[in-house]
């Protein structure tokens, strides 16, 4: 187990679950949490034995948002350059090549949703509530929040969420497509890891950092331009070891042993 500013990580079965470590302050972020965030995001994302992550809270609370020093200190003259303070790019989730799934524990609201948000995948406790928080502080959608929202639920349900900020109920997070799974705050944690660990066991690292490539680059292409680069990988795939060990693999009971992915 690592533990740095916040943020606590442990690794199972080829799963490395972050931590968001603050309970007594609802997890909300500062400067050197979000860093440390991230940091331990890229460091699952090098180790070789971890092939899925799960983010999630500890406490009540999967995150407030800015923690309320950060904010009065944003408001003052000498706020540090956002740009350059955090050590990571501020899409660094998603340049991730490892599946991110996030275990919404509880409430997430400003930068802790948009953290969430980012995961590729989203388990929410029954009872936890979402919400986007910007305009109700006089901020904007940050962090990606008015880009990310309009491809996940839609422009209409993107403007409803970033303007009212208004608070979403679990079922409607549901329904809108903000989230993949409802269930039981106690059960949250553990259906994520599970659902972590079946990539870990048996799908292949490489093809899942390709898919998402895919996917996060298709957004932003159109259908002839998108069906063009999947031949061009598919090309790539079938000479790539993670398909030849599927092959092999045919009609034999169990897992196939995919290769970890290299050093970036």
């Amino acid at each position: 187990m690592t533990t740095s500013a916040g943020i606590r990580s442990t690794t199972d079965h080829g799963v490395r679950t972050v931590h968001l470590a603050r309970p007594e302050l609802r997890n909300a972020m500062d400067g050197a949490m979000f860093a440390a965030y991230y940091t331990a995001l890229v460091e699952a994302d090098a180790d070789p034995e971890v092939r899925a992550i799960v983010v999630t809270g500890d406490g009540d609370w999967f995150c407030s948002g800015a923690a309320p020093d950060t904010l009065h200190l944003l408001a003052g003259d000498d706020a540090p350059d956002l740009e350059t303070s955090l050590g990571h790019p501020p899409h660094l989730p998603m340049t991730l090549r490892k599946p991110l799934i996030a275990a919404i524990n509880g409430g997430a609201a400003g930068l802790g949703l948009a953290q969430a948000l980012f995961a590729d995948v989203r388990f929410l406790a029954d009872g936890a509530r979402l919400s986007t928080a910007f305009s109700k502080l006089g901020l904007i959608g940050e962090y990606g929040t008015a880009w990310l929202l309009p491809r996940l639920v839609g422009v209409a349900s993107a403007m409803d969420l970033l303007l009212s900020a208004r608070k979403v109920e679990a079922a409607e997070a549901k329904e809108l497509g903000l989230v993949q799974r409802v269930l039981p705050q106690p059960d949250v944690l553990a259906a994520a890891q599970d659902y972590a660990r079946e990539l870990a066991a048996n799908c292949s690292p490489r093809s899942m950092a390709v898919i998402k490539q895919q996917v996060w680059r298709g957004l932003d292409l159109d259908g002839p331009q998108a069906v063009s680069e999947s031949v061009r990988l598919m090309v790539e795939s079938l000479s790539a070891p993670d398909f030849q060990a599927a092959v092999r693999g045919l009609g034999q009971r169990g897992p196939v042993a995919f290769p970890p992915l290299g050093q970036v």
